[in-house]
């Protein structure tokens, strides 16, 4: 089955990342700079004074006029709209699970969505969602595995995962649950 357009977008999202050392946002902010509204423009001015790619360019110009036009927020905004208010005290969990899933491979995507960041390889492997002001849910897609402890069946929680398990604390970023997430990540490759 291809990639649907959403999927693309992510993918390029996180290759400009990887190719760049710079986030989406950053681009957008140097975007910004090129002090124009035109499409072709922006494009030419991230190409020249920037070095970018056409596809990088293109990706970030396109981005900058959704944006202008109040459009979908850029993936940083997404990830950082989930941890504020009263969800603010979560983020170092979300910004534990990011760094020891990263740590798997140079494959790993994170797909920011409204309320929560899909994690995926060749496919969905896991989620991590701040459901309460107190917990974070990690969803992670371990088919064939009986619940056992704290990795509970998902029940209710996400039909695209086998399992979750609930974090009130950094420290429940633990290797147990790592392991899981590393059992995931390998199964979806």
């Amino acid at each position: 089955m291809p990639p649907t357009p959403e999927e693309q977008s992510v993918t390029m999202i996180s290759n400009l990342e990887k190719n760049t050392g710079a986030t989406l946002s950053s681009w957008l902010d140097r975007a910004r700079a090129a002090d124009t509204d035109k499409h072709g423009q922006i494009v030419k001015y991230l190409k020249t004074d920037h070095g970018l790619t056409h596809g990088f360019a293109n990706l970030v110009a396109h981005k900058l006029k959704e944006q202008a036009a109040g459009g979908p927020a850029a993936c940083d905004d997404l990830v950082a709209n989930q941890y504020t208010g009263k969800k603010s005290a979560l983020r170092p969990i979300y910004d534990a699970l990011a760094k020891a899933v990263k740590s798997f491979g140079g494959d790993v995507e994170f797909a920011p969505k409204k309320a929560y960041v899909s994690v995926r390889r060749k496919k969905q492997f896991g989620l991590i969602q701040p459901s309460t002001a107190t917990r974070v849910d990690v969803g992670i897609n371990l088919k064939g595995r009986e619940p056992t402890g704290r990795l509970e069946s998902s029940g209710s929680f996400n039909a695209m995962v086998s399992h979750r398990v609930r974090l009130a604390a950094v420290g429940d970023v633990d290797a147990e649950l790592v392991g899981w997430l590393r059992d995931a990540y390998d199964s979806a490759g």
